[in-house]
């Protein structure tokens, strides 16, 4: 995928050396944005594997507005480990697994008193709005709570995500990335929110059109180098298709909620061999 090589070399030509909370280092920009058209393929890193089945385990994980770690390590998933062991969780009083007032929470009850679901159901309300009044510029999530930042171990990187419906049938989506780990994270953010707008347009019978993602800190952690150094020699495969599957009847909210791995094929996905990397924590 040209754009993912394109956002590295952008980094590895423009970024500075900074230091980070995580004591590891990073090269590091500030603004980027790049584009994937939808309808020409669906936007997966080839050049390494990336676990299409994780991506979207994970997404199904937000959109249910579940917290709790141990559950997507149910579905084997086990991405968000490092920060949810006691060591982590004790430190603002919950229990092991309990990650706080994350994606899911701020998704599902934005401004809720944590743990109850209290708050406003953001996605709830972006589904009925697209049905209503599909030409609305407020067709907005908020992935970040300024109050509930602090109640965290790791606040919510991917805090804002914009969609607009062109014509009253396509369906484009922006997000804005405050941090971004552009080895291990990004390859994953690009394609859950390609995904998450391929089951949006799906159940309002849209078609998906655009993603767009647009980077704050766009940063390559300094022990990853030698892993980017490897990936930008591979070139890259052509993108598989994305087909949704036995998901007629899965419209509106409820079947947005009711996706399952089984309604998605990733028709023609072939990729290079995983490059492992650390996980700055």
């Amino acid at each position: 995928m040209k754009q993912y090589h394109d956002i590295l070399r952008h980094i590895l030509a423009n970024g500075t050396r900074h230091q980070d909370r995580t004591g590891t280092g990073t090269i590091s920009t500030f603004g980027y944005q790049t584009r994937f058209d939808l309808r020409e393929g669906f936007p997966i890193v080839t050049t390494k594997r990336v676990p299409f089945r994780w991506v979207a385990e994970e997404l199904f994980w937000f959109l249910s507005g579940d917290t709790n770690e141990q559950n997507l390590r149910a579905r084997g998933v086990d991405i968000w480990k490092e920060w949810a062991d006691e060591a982590h969780t004790s430190r603002f009083g919950r229990t092991e697994g309990d990650l706080g007032p994350v994606y899911g929470y701020l998704w599902r009850s934005f401004g809720g008193d944590y743990p109850e679901r209290n708050g406003f159901d953001q996605i709830k309300d972006l589904i009925e709005q697209i049905k209503i009044n599909p030409n609305s510029r407020r067709l907005i999530v908020s992935g970040w709570n300024p109050e509930q930042a602090v109640e965290v171990d790791l606040p919510p990187c991917h805090t804002f995500w914009h969609l607009k419906v062109e014509n009253e049938k396509t369906l484009h989506c922006q997000l804005y990335q405050r941090s971004a780990d552009a080895f291990l994270g990004v390859p994953f953010n690009i394609s859950s929110y390609a995904l998450l707008t391929h089951l949006i347009a799906h159940v309002c019978d849209l078609e998906a059109g655009d993603f767009i993602h647009t980077f704050g800190d766009l940063h390559i952690y300094l022990n990853h180098l030698a892993q980017v150094e490897e990936i930008l020699q591979r070139e890259p495969f052509e993108l598989p298709k994305l087909d949704i599957v036995n998901a007629e009847e899965l419209k509106g909210l409820e079947g947005l909620l009711n996706f399952r791995f089984e309604n998605l094929n990733l028709v023609g996905y072939r990729s290079h061999k995983k490059i492992a990397a650390p996980v700055a924590v």
